[in-house]
């Protein structure tokens, strides 16, 4: 029996397309442009798991099936290769990143050629190539022409053991390092800050107009989390000083019986009085060991300690004491909230913990149990009593204008991005500090500014980078004879991958970053395949840089990405013991068809999870090509599940892919093709030209697979397969299961040229439809035959098919036919007596 010899045919045809650069982009500026991106990769030492190409297999499948429909296809891959896991491993063996990241390039390269994908390799880019960060260092300069990049001293989030500062967006939930998940502190230090939230407004509106998941646009507006309300100015009783602070509920302020402030506020050492200053500081020093995610998760203890100082509210002139507590936020909003215990479930938490007033202003609940956070009429609330939530807001914020003690106010939940590391192995940033107290940007003509080699990159400890041990390379002399020092710090990994999109549109120009006429002939990107982790990251990132961009007319469009798509997680297999915890694979044995811990003999229960070392159940894509081949791999993935789901990897699955491959094989290479065609298959074959047209279309891919093993089935039953339906059955495999397209079209084709460009095939829609229907024949209305004639028949063929099959003959014989009723595409109903 014949089958598909995958390690034959696939290095044949991949070698091939690398000797023909048989996926170059297309520059023919009239035909429609694709441009189809994946989220480029970190290469790190382990290389590809299975998971990476589920994503790569869907942006392949679209761009093959759109340079078959006539497009110019930008198909483009290059590394996010920055970054601390090489710097990390660097330090451990003393080898250079430098080094490192290419070996693990190189095999990442291997791993992704050997899974056939359709990529432009002269488009490639490298975010550690002097000759690409050098346009990454120039748009720095920019951002800190237009003061859009500028040095603050922050409050950071400290990780010791990887020696720098970590954006918000890098802290977990528990308080750890997204990277090593090792304990983040709070400290101040000088740090480069990217002013995102300048475009905060933009980057929210905006995303109504992209064709991306819900979720993922939900998950934006959360980050950048617009708030309209007011500011309120509270005087600090015995003294001239004041602060403000920002509500969302005005309305509420005859209810405020208390104050809080961040413990970093500036005005907490001024006002605490002495009795309380020990614990003051005391307490200011605890909150300085936590993450912002770990103080403002609101399932925490409530914490605090009052200043000693009290705060006058401006509405009823009541004194009330001001405290410090962790879960207010220096860097939100203005570091200061009022707190009304009656109408706010934490401020009601932290009053039954330190016994302070509950004052209710809004009629519904029972604060004496809860906080009443539905809307109501005022009450207790004086010239707002008796009003709805509008209209008491409208009228107190008046009010605090008038007075000169507040006014309407938009806030946002998004800080500023934190741009500086304090590690090696970055890109530098482009800055010279004078000793003169000024700082300038290296000139564009001195761009890039180069990282110098060094065995030397562990963290000086300082808090400054490693290079600021390289004096040769660290100080510098102007022409007028002044010295200076460059900047330290090296950019995030985040920015290498903010713009990487624009430079495979024109990697070589050495003159700027891209030509603006490529630009406008490429962007935006028409699909963006990738994880939804990078949601409030890498994705908000890159959309700041764009616009950006867009304001210094660099790029013509105001977005990057106009589709997006999250393709879902490929699950491990798994097991877990009675108490639910997960046991390595290799500590598992299977006997009678249930799973049982080889040292225990405990039964497990078999149960999908991440693939992990430390549970031995990562794939290796190299071991499954090895075995299966290529197209396997990529048939299996796409028909696992619809592309956005998380589904369990199984080996039986991938021996049904592996299977139904060899039977498409054979169906091309043993069954007899002929030049005429007896219309058997007119309808499967339309309709799979249609459903898999479309499915692709909607990235339903595994529908569309489906439908091609239908077609399979219907093909198989037939001695004959009409030559047309199998350049098309082969055309339409193609970008799912390329190596095994290419060797077939050769048998039905015989072309000696690649099947990447044959015109994909159309459906003939009157096949479309049926053209015999089933019939029921009635004798005394009771159903004595079925038949299938041709379809519309009018009533008298309809009658005469009918009297002259011979079951109806036998039935009626001796008979006489009282009346005929016929109805077409329905039945016929004989009378007889």
């Amino acid at each position: 029996m014949s089958f598909y010899n995958h390690k034959e045919i696939e290095p044949k045809w991949q070698s091939y397309w690398a000797e023909h650069h048989t996926f170059k982009t297309g520059t023919d500026a009239s035909k429609p442009k694709f441009y189809a991106l994946d989220m480029f990769p970190y290469p790190s030492g382990a290389g590809l798991h299975v998971g990476h190409p589920e994503g790569y297999t869907a942006t392949d499948i679209l761009s093959r099936y759109k340079r078959a429909q006539g497009y110019n296809v930008l198909h483009p891959m290059g590394w996010d290769a920055f970054g601390l896991p090489a710097e990390q491993y660097a330090m451990d063996t003393g080898n250079d990143p430098a080094e490192f990241t290419a070996e693990n390039i190189a095999n990442f390269k291997r791993q992704i050629n050997a899974l056939g994908f359709s990529y432009d390799w002269d488009r490639e880019v490298n975010t550690t190539d002097p000759n690409y960060y050098k346009w990454t260092q120039w748009i720095f300069t920019k951002l800190y022409e237009k003061g859009l990049a500028y040095e603050a001293e922050v409050p950071v989030n400290w990780v010791e053991e990887l020696g720098t500062a970590i954006a918000n967006e890098e802290v977990l939930p528990d308080g750890t390092s997204e990277r090593g998940g090792y304990p983040v502190v709070r400290k101040p230090m000088r740090q480069w800050m990217l002013k995102i939230t300048a475009y905060a407004e933009r980057l929210l509106n905006d995303l109504d107009e992209l064709d991306w998941p819900e979720s993922i646009k939900d998950m934006q507006r959360n980050w950048i989390g617009k708030s309209t309300g007011s500011n309120v100015t509270f005087k600090v009783k015995g003294t001239d000083k004041e602060f403000t602070v920002f509500t969302t509920r005005p309305d509420t302020l005859f209810g405020a019986t208390f104050t809080v402030l961040a413990p970093e506020h500036d005005l907490v050492d001024a006002i605490t009085s002495p009795e309380q200053a020990e614990a003051v500081a005391d307490y200011k020093h605890q909150a300085s060991l936590k993450s912002d995610l770990a103080r403002t998760d609101l399932a925490k203890e409530k914490t605090g300690v009052w200043t000693g100082a009290y705060a006058i509210n401006p509405v009823n002139g009541k004194e009330i004491p001001i405290w410090i507590a962790d879960y207010v936020l220096a860097s939100y909003g203005t570091g200061a909230v009022m707190a009304v215990p009656a109408h706010d479930q934490r401020d009601w938490e932290f009053a039954k913990q330190f016994d302070l007033p509950i004052v209710e202003v809004l009629e519904g609940g029972n604060v004496a149990e809860a906080a009443y956070t539905e809307d109501g009429l005022h009450v207790n609330s004086d010239f707002l009593d008796g009003l709805n939530k509008e209209d008491a807001i409208a009228k107190i914020v008046s009010w605090l204008e008038e007075e000169g003690c507040g006014q309407e106010k938009v806030t946002y939940r998004l800080r500023d991005w934190l741009f500086s590391r304090q590690r090696y192995w970055g890109e530098p940033i482009p800055i010279i500090h004078w000793e003169d107290g000024t700082s300038t940007a290296v000139p564009e003509s001195e761009l890039p500014l180069v990282l110098p080699v060094t065995k030397d990159i562990r963290p000086s400890g300082t808090g400054e980078s490693p290079l600021a041990n390289l004096t040769d390379w660290l100080e510098v002399t102007r022409e007028d004879g002044v010295k200076g020092r460059r900047e330290t710090n090296t950019m995030p990994q985040w920015a290498g991958s903010s713009w990487y999109y624009l430079r495979y549109i024109d990697p070589h120009n050495t003159e700027k970053l891209a030509d603006e006429d490529l630009l406008k002939q490429w962007l935006p990107v028409d699909i963006y395949v990738g994880g939804a982790e990078h949601a409030v990251l890498h994705l908000l990132y890159a959309r700041f840089w764009h616009k950006f961009l867009y304001d210094l007319g660099v790029v013509p469009t105001k977005e990057p990405f106009q589709k997006l798509f999250n393709q879902g997680m490929i699950l491990g297999t798994s097991y877990r013991d009675h108490r639910g915890a997960l046991v390595a694979t290799d500590k598992v044995e299977k006997r009678d068809g249930s799973f049982f811990h080889v040292e225990t003999g405990e039964e497990l229960e078999q149960a999908p999870a991440k693939m992990s070392k430390s549970l031995k159940n990562v794939v290796n894509p190299d071991d499954v090509v090895e075995q299966y081949g290529a197209d396997t791999l990529r048939v299996y993935e796409m028909f696992m599940g619809p592309l956005d789901a998380s589904i369990a990897w199984s080996e039986e699955g991938l021996e049904g892919s592996r299977k139904f491959l060899d039977r498409v094989y054979r169906l091309i290479t043993s069954k007899e093709i002929v030049a005429e065609n007896n219309g058997a298959l007119d309808k499967v074959y339309n309709e799979t030209v249609k459903a898999v047209t479309e499915q692709i279309e909607s990235m339903k891919f595994n529908t569309a697979i489906a439908q091609l093993m239908v077609f399979v089935n219907a093909a198989n039953k037939e001695d004959k397969l009409y030559v047309d339906y199998a350049k098309g059955f082969v055309q339409l495999i193609a970008p799912f299961a390329p190596h095994l397209a290419e060797e077939l079209w050769q048998t039905v084709a015989a072309t000696g040229e690649s099947i990447s460009y044959v015109a994909w095939p159309t459906w003939d829609e009157s096949k479309l439809v049926e053209d015999e229907i089933e019939i029921v024949v009635q004798i005394k209305g009771k159903v004595r035959a079925k038949l299938m004639v041709a379809k519309d028949l009018s009533r008298k063929e309809l009658q005469e098919v009918a009297l002259a099959n011979e079951k109806v003959k036998a039935e009626i014989d001796g008979k006489e036919i009282v009346k005929v009723i016929a109805v077409p595409n329905k039945l016929v109903n004989i009378v007889v007596k």
